[in-house]
């Protein structure tokens, strides 16, 4: 049976609450919004109600003639009537027409009323399906989710933004995605024909530019003024918006054109544009297979590589040709972590030859910054090693917000997709491979094996520090969360570096879809709406999908457990909730030490989130989700765990507070 979704009453309850199914949560909570706001606006009536006077009169129920209007028009009306009252082509039925032939299957939205027309269509014209809309309580989130949904299902999704706020609202994760390398489809409301607006809110929410406040980081947008502008301008952007380096573009939906009528519905050569990747060039593929060939330390650094399990597959095969250790920055799952040449960071340092597979950074895999007083600049590389720098970051960049990090001058730089150019680069080492080289790679293969049979050892002896302390450590949370999902195909929809990345050390990470990787720009409020975004993706194929949240991130966009509760997404969230910002409690200790203050008790000021400590699991609750927590002791934690994925094995989303070490 499914555990209830109040398994720990408040003091002041005297009973268990009855079980509440999800449809059931949706329906009451619903019902007492609706009946919240008659309260306010009847005032005395009210009262009267709960003393029993007599109510006012209601308004009158729609004559039957009123009701039929809503579904044809009435006889005896002119033409000219019936153009002044209803429009029975509208455009923004040719507008679903275009996003249905490009194929997106869900957009994300919190509603608005510039683009009410394209809204009712979805709904009535086709059905709510395919595409889908998502209800979301911000746009941030709808944006996230469509980060997140990326990152597994290898498509994009749509965001629809109302206007100006809405736009201004979504910016934050739109960055991320931009940083990420994440595709979407943004579609914002506007009213650009201003006689036509409304007195009041639809000029707030109307531009002249309404896009301009996220250009700096999306790769196109447009504003068409004709439906067949339009449709060219979708296809045009789901091109760009997929093509190498993938990323967010947006299209401007001019009211006008929603809500009138289409006139001729024809919508052309409109069709999902099938783009192959670039790739690198022959002459600069086989002079850097030369290199490796040639070298006796090669190391392969991948960060942004792998879009799915053939990247990982291709890698795989270079690095054996080569028997040449792999450095997984985990931007994507790139390599597996059980495979012996998955080797750590400090590979770098013995290599005369780097291999980077669109790297988010490649000046910081060679060199650091120290953060001194006085900041200086540190070789971590070896002196003499040649890098040669595979990607598609080059072909497409802008310049305000720094996202394209510190410039490096690569010995061997090669503009094009790494995992479309794998294949080029394999070929060329194994017809260059001599008996010699081969000879050579059986010393190599087995010195990484002792080497990655030594840091998984060395992982496990590590995870045992702190097994039984309280707050609960965070390597006890990824070997009790190891426990509910080993027998389960899994995957992780959030990024453990927040948690000393326990589970790149401690599961078999093999697969692309079980690990997601990074959030691009690091900005907060990511973490809950990019896993349920990633979890819809997970979803037709049955997998368990698991998000470590950190506490202060979910508090950006709690909303998004709402979504998963009203959609149905089963999502396992358990929380990192170390009850503060901690990352600026080592800042701000780094100050106090560097100015001999003292870090004793400054450090607290401004990063704690506690007295009054957050009720995380009655949030979640409060959105419809089952949730249990906060857990204290890690006795407690197993136990937990499983009554947790028992809700989700149901279909549902389920939701463990755990007080956590801060690391």
């Amino acid at each position: 049976m499914k555990p209830d979704k109040q398994p720990h009453p408040t003091p002041s309850e005297q009973e268990e609450p009855a079980p509440v199914n999800r449809r059931e949560f949706v329906s009451s909570a619903v019902a007492a919004g609706l009946a919240a706001a008659g309260a306010g606006a009847a005032g005395t009536a009210s009262a009267r109600q709960a003393t029993g006077d007599a109510q006012p009169p209601g308004a009158l129920p729609p004559t039957a003639a009123q009701e039929a209007m809503e579904s044809e028009i009435p006889d005896g009306y002119s033409a000219g009537q019936a153009r002044e009252y209803f429009v029975s082509n509208p455009g923004s039925d040719f507008m679903l027409d275009v996003i249905r032939r490009l194929g997106l299957e869900y957009i994300a939205t919190n509603p608005g009323s510039s683009f009410r027309g394209l809204q009712e269509s979805i709904v009535n014209y086709g059905g709510n399906q395919s595409p889908e809309l998502l209800t979301c309580v911000h746009e941030e989130q709808a944006a996230a989710m469509a980060h997140g949904y990326y990152k597994v299902g290898g498509k994009p999704m749509g965001v629809l933004c109302h206007g100006t706020v809405g736009l201004q609202h979504a910016s934050m994760a739109v960055y991320n995605a931009w940083c990420d390398r994440a595709p979407m489809m943004l579609l914002a409301g506007n009213h650009l024909e201003a006689t036509e607006r409304r007195a009041g809110v639809e000029w707030s929410h109307s531009a002249q530019d309404c896009v301009r406040v996220i250009r700096d980081y999306i790769k196109w947008d447009d504003m068409p003024l004709s439906l067949q502008h339009y449709a060219e301008s979708m296809a045009r952007g789901l091109k760009i918006a997929m093509t190498p380096p993938a990323g967010p573009v947006a299209v401007v939906l001019d009211g006008h054109l929603q809500e009138a009528e289409a006139g001729d519905r024809d919508l052309g050569p409109i069709a999902v544009p099938l783009n192959r990747p670039p790739t690198g060039d022959e002459a600069a593929v086989a002079e850097a297979a030369r290199w490796l060939l040639e070298a006796e330390s090669p190391v392969i650094v991948a960060d942004l590589m792998a879009r799915d399990q053939e990247g990982v597959e291709r890698l795989v095969a270079l690095a054996e040709a080569l028997q040449a250790p792999v450095i997984n920055q985990f931007g994507r799952m790139n390599f597996p972590n059980t495979h012996h040449l998955s080797q750590g960071a400090v590979a770098v340092a013995q290599a005369d030859v780097v291999l980077g597979l669109e790297l988010f950074d490649v000046w910081g895999v060679i060199n650091t910054v120290r953060d001194r007083v006085h900041r200086d600049s540190v070789r971590k590389a070896r002196p003499d090693a040649r890098v040669i720098s595979i990607g598609s970051g080059e072909l497409f960049t802008k310049s305000n917000y720094q996202s394209f990090q510190r410039f490096y001058p690569s010995d061997l730089s090669i503009a094009g997709d790494a995992q479309a150019t794998l294949p080029l680069l394999t070929e060329a080492v194994l017809s260059g491979m001599t008996p010699a080289r081969r000879a050579s790679n059986e010393a190599r293969e087995a010195r990484w094996r002792e080497t990655h049979s030594l840091a998984r050892g060395q992982a496990l002896d590590d995870a045992r520090y702190g097994w039984n302390a309280i707050p609960v450590s965070t390597a006890r949370l990824y070997a009790e969360l190891w426990q509910v999902v080993k027998d389960r195909d899994w995957a992780l929809v959030s990024d453990d570096g927040a948690q000393s990345r326990w589970a790149r050390r401690l599961w078999p990470i093999e697969r692309h879809y079980q690990y997601i990787g990074r959030s691009g720009g690091a900005g907060l409020g990511y973490g809950a709406p990019a896993a349920v975004g990633a979890a819809l993706a997970h979803r037709p194929e049955g997998r368990f999908a698991v998000n470590v949240q950190k506490d202060g991130d979910m508090m950006y966009t709690p909303g998004a457990f709402w979504t998963a509760a009203y959609h149905g997404i089963p999502l396992l969230t358990v929380t990192h909730n170390n009850q503060g910002y901690h990352q600026e409690y080592m800042h701000l200790q780094r100050m106090a030490a560097r100015r001999q203050r003292g870090i004793e008790s400054s450090w607290r000021v401004g990063n704690e989130l506690r007295n009054p400590d957050i009720d995380l699991a009655g949030i979640a609750r409060a959105t419809g989700v089952w949730a249990e927590g906060p857990i204290l002791d890690p006795a407690d934690l197993g136990p937990a765990l499983a009554r947790a994925a028992e809700v989700v094995d149901s279909g549902e989303p389920a939701f463990v507070d755990v007080r956590c070490q801060p690391r």
